[in-house]
């Protein structure tokens, strides 16, 4: 077994777990009990513990809790709404405003 990581909560946790799971990586959620200890116990070792059954699962594990990298971050410009003259961050795939969706250049 190898402990992948503390979850900052039981949800989040479970979540993870979930994924790696439905992925096919063999893992295990510990301590979803012991935030009720908190006070007695230090708080940063009360958290949920994800553990994995095979430590070379560990980078596929981590992209899956991680996510997609954005590569779009901070790229693009805002956009301006045709239907209704709202200005749109780049992110933005139709009108927040009024559902229009962004023309494209």
């Amino acid at each position: 077994m190898f402990r992948l990581m503390r979850a900052p909560d039981v949800m989040l946790g479970q979540h993870w777990a979930n994924l790696l799971t439905q992925a096919g990586i063999p893992c295990h959620l510990t301590n979803r009990y012991m935030q009720g200890g908190a006070g007695e116990i230090p708080v940063d070792q009360c958290g949920p513990d994800l553990w994995l059954e095979n430590a070379h699962d560990k980078i596929a594990a981590m992209r899956l809790i991680e996510g997609p990298a954005d590569t779009t971050a901070g790229t693009g410009f805002k956009w301006h709404c045709d239907q209704c003259g709202e200005w749109l961050e780049p992110q933005f795939t139709s009108c927040w405003q009024c559902g229009a969706a962004q023309p494209h250049p």
